[in-house]
């Protein structure tokens, strides 16, 4: 990592696409908060992508360079979380976390991810506690079926998941490896929420649903950077 970021001029890093960068394992190694040391050094911009509370205990570091993070609540309901979500902090401890990083000067962009019907398809109170925050960005995309991910939700919320094999497995359309619900129903669900984020002053945009047409924002959040200084 030393040797690498010297070789950086102005690029993002994002920490990270495909996996947290703060497990629970975190809090005793410090391993995220090693990396953000040597990269609040070097000339670059950081986007953390989290479902954890462990971000706020690198603030100190996150003020030393441009950066944004963006946290992930999926319901506001602590009970649905628990749920679908057994292993990552609660929403009310998520949405302390954002507002400690406001508080501390951290831009911070919220996901909605997955939306799911008949699950957390109408985010209205948790869209209006993120704009009580001051929250800028919302983003939100569907649930895309896998069948790891279905074997697990099918056991947590069995009653749903009969609701939505139709939408899925024969409705549904298949890209990359996943099953998404049909187009016209993903358009009617994240037009909904747009309009919920556009009504509180919230920025919104949709990622990895083709259609990026919805966004009034870039799906990364990434226009919330502070700009490195020349």
């Amino acid at each position: 990592m030393e040797r690498e970021a010297k070789k950086l001029k102005g690029e993002t890093i994002s920490m990270s696409n495909s996996s947290d960068p703060y497990p629970p394992m975190d809090q005793e190694l410090g391993l995220t908060r090693k990396c953000l040391q040597i990269l609040s050094e070097s000339k670059c911009r950081i986007q953390i992508v989290t479902k954890s509370t462990l971000v706020t205990r690198d603030t100190d570091l996150l003020g030393k360079t441009p950066a944004i993070v963006a946290v992930t609540i999926t319901a506001d309901s602590d009970d649905l979380t628990k749920l679908i979500e057994p292993q990552a902090p609660s929403s009310t401890e998520r949405l302390e976390a954002v507002k400690t990083l406001l508080n501390r000067g951290i831009p911070v962009l919220v996901r909605i991810d997955p939306i799911i019907p008949f699950v957390n398809d109408n985010p209205e109170k948790l869209i209006d506690d993120l704009a009580c925050l001051g929250v800028k960005q919302v983003i939100a995309s569907t649930y895309k079926v896998k069948p790891d991910n279905w074997k697990r939700f099918s056991k947590a919320l069995p009653r749903i998941a009969e609701k939505l094999k139709p939408l899925y497995f024969e409705n549904g359309e298949r890209t990359n490896g996943y099953v998404l619900l049909p187009r016209d129903l993903r358009l009617m669900l994240l037009t909904n929420i747009k309009k919920m984020a556009l009504s509180h002053g919230i920025e919104f945009a949709v990622c990895r649903e083709g259609l990026s047409h919805l966004n009034t924002a870039s799906c990364d959040g990434s226009w919330l950077l502070p700009q490195l200084e020349a």
